[in-house]
Formats: C-alpha cells, structure tokens, sequence
C-alpha cells in the first residue's frame, strides 16, 4: 500500500476498507497505527456486548481519534471500516492479528507534572533551538530519512476477554523523496517482508495525491507560510471536523509534523511559535521517551479522551526528542475502563534525521 492514500468520499463504499485502512498504517507511526487498530476494535467489541445484553449500554463519546493519517477518514469510512476490521484484523478465536513484533504488558510512567507557567519561555527557547539547527533542504533526486523507535500500549480482545497489552519497541525507517512521490518503509509493524515495502506513487488505483498537512512532502511545507498566526489558521482550516477538538487536532497535527516530516528551515520554528498559540498547552516537568532520554516536554490533554500528548525536548540544548501519549485521567465506559492513568498509549524517538542521496540509503552509508 502507498504513502499520501487520497481522502476517501463517502460515497466511495466500492473501494476495500482493508485498503483504506493499510494505507493509513503505512504513513502513520506503526505504533499509533496499531493503537488506534486496536481501539477501532474495542469498540467494535463494546458494540458487539452491548448488543448481546438486554439493557442497550449507555451513550459514550467518542474517543477513536486517526492523528493525521494519510487518510483522514470520515464518520462513514469509519463505520464501514468498524464493520470490515473484525473480520480483517481478528482471527478465528476472536483475538487480534499479530502486527510482526512482539507483544507483552501495557507501558506504563509516572504522569508529569504539569503546569501552564513558562509556556511562552520554554517555547521560545525551543523555537531558537529549531531555528539554529542545521537543516539541509532536500534537493530533486535526494531522500529524506527518518530512523524512530517506537512502541505502543492497546486493548487486547481473547473471545469476551479484554485485557491490557503492548506491542515491544521497535526500529521504524522511513524514505521520502522532496515532492512526496517515491519512498519506502521498513517497519516490522506494518512490512510483511523483512525487506519493506515501497511508499512511491502512483498508489494502486493510478492516483498521485497532491500533498498536504494529512500528508506532507517537503516541497509542500515548503510552500507554506512562516507567518505563525497565518499558519494556526490554515491548520485549523485544513483539520476541521478531524479528532475530538479543534484545538487538540491542531497541536495533534503540528507533532505528528515534527515525528515523520522534514520541516523547511524556515517552517521548524514557525510550526512551535503556532503551538504555543493554541489554547490548553502546558509544561510537563518531566518526560521520557521512547529510547529513555528524559526531557521537559511540551503537551496538552485531550479532555474527551482523557490521553495527554506530550513533545519531549531536551532539557538543555531544547532539540526535540520524540513524542509520547499518556492517559492520565481514567475512562469509566467499555473496554477503555481498563486503560488507566500511566498508560502510555503510543512513544516514539527520532534517532536519526537526515538527507540522503538514493533510497535505503542511510547516513553512515553516506560517506
């Protein structure tokens, strides 16, 4: 399946929502891709025992939330893919499809403190930080490289039980040419094969999708302003209807921009200076990420799913380390009861973040 899928219409119900959904696990991190697999199948299961009880459950907010995939689904994509993915993603015993890497207890931190004091200080240090960093831009016929580990914590369904798990740490590689339309992944998550797969477009129906804040190129984000009030703007505007707020999707779209693009020099600092506009955004004193390098991170809590995204910078020199999603206020409803404060739903860590000339090529193969 290829990078950059096109936005689905609702009225595209011809088209295999296994297609949609593997087109989103190819651009998303693998472990929020499986995260949200997994909570798409809870709530499938808490549907599926609501119905088989004679008192209908109580109305629940949604809480399934796509951080910029490469599809954006709608409400009816969604509900069509509830309806293919049980029998796509579960096996015969009711259980969930192994992803290729192994599986053991949910993840768990201390929850941070967190406080709405040196906001604007802490962001204005990181911006400066961004704004200092050497970044290269990509030229025609170069790669951008992306090396992460990452790891996440889901819902696991046996029969009628449900119980925490996660799936173990991993190494994530990604290629992406300057204007979007070759790459590769290797992500054991995601790959049936060992050796990755191809991202290059066009995609399977012949299609080559324009890209954008769903699913940057960096020519794209380099055609976007620098301006940070213009840029909240057009983030606001490019996401509306998405996830549980505007305001969370907002800064959900801006970190997933630091996980796996290549922000022009220009935009890096643009892009922090926009965040630390929206409102609710706090300090988290501290922070771990997905390698185990503490740092002060930047965040904000999703109040209707009760998850706190936290961008983890270093505490001394302000360069981004990763990001991670912690639930820190517990869900009373459905199999979202069992994840509780502490759980840390999805971690990430850019390891290496680089221009290459050919693709699988990797810095140190760089000379």
């Amino acid at each position: 399946m290829n990078a950059n899928t096109p936005r689905p219409h609702p009225a595209d119900t011809d088209r295999s929502t296994s297609d949609l959904l593997s087109g989103t696990a190819r651009d998303l991190p693998s472990g929020r891709h499986e995260f949200h697999k997994e909570r798409l199948m809870a709530q499938i299961h808490d549907m599926q025992r609501a119905e088989r009880t004679a008192t209908p459950a109580p109305a629940q907010k949604r809480r399934l939330r796509l951080p910029r995939p490469a599809i954006a689904l709608p409400l009816t994509a969604v509900a069509v893919a509830a309806a293919v993915v049980a029998g796509v993603w579960q096996t015969g015993s009711g259980g969930v499809r192994d992803s290729g890497v192994a599986t053991g207890p949910a993840l768990t931190t201390k929850i941070g403190t967190a406080t709405t004091k040196g906001v604007p200080q802490l962001i204005d240090r990181i911006s400066l930080a961004a704004a200092d960093t050497s970044h290269p831009d990509v030229k025609p016929g170069q790669f951008v490289y992306i090396e992460s580990k990452t790891a996440n914590s889901f819902v696991k369904h046996v029969g009628d039980k449900s119980s925490l798990a996660s799936h173990a740490l991993h190494t994530r590689q990604v290629w992406k040419s300057a204007d979007g339309t070759e790459g590769w992944l290797i992500d054991p998550a995601v790959n049936d094969s060992p050796e990755g797969e191809t991202l290059s477009l066009p995609d399977e129906q012949g299609n080559t999708p324009e890209a954008t804040l769903n699913a940057p190129s960096f020519d794209y984000l380099a055609t976007l302003t620098t301006d940070p009030d213009k840029l909240l703007a057009k983030i606001y505007k490019e996401t509306e209807g998405m996830g549980n707020t505007p305001d969370q999707q907002a800064f959900t779209t801006i970190g997933d921009l630091l996980i796996e693009s290549y922000p022009p020099a220009e935009l890096y600092p643009a892009l922090f200076k926009a965040a630390a506009k929206i409102p609710g955004v706090v300090v988290v004193d501290d922070a771990v990420d997905a390698a185990g390098r503490h740092g002060i991170a930047v965040a904000r809590l999703d109040e209707t799913s009760g998850e706190r995204e936290e961008w983890i910078f270093d505490r001394k020199t302000h360069v981004f380390l990763g990001e991670r999603s912690v639930q820190v206020r517990k869900v009373s409803t459905g199999t979202d009861a069992l994840i509780t404060p502490g759980t840390v739903l999805f971690t990430n860590a850019i390891m290496q973040r680089a221009v290459v000339d050919g693709m699988k090529q990797t810095p140190s193969q760089a000379g």
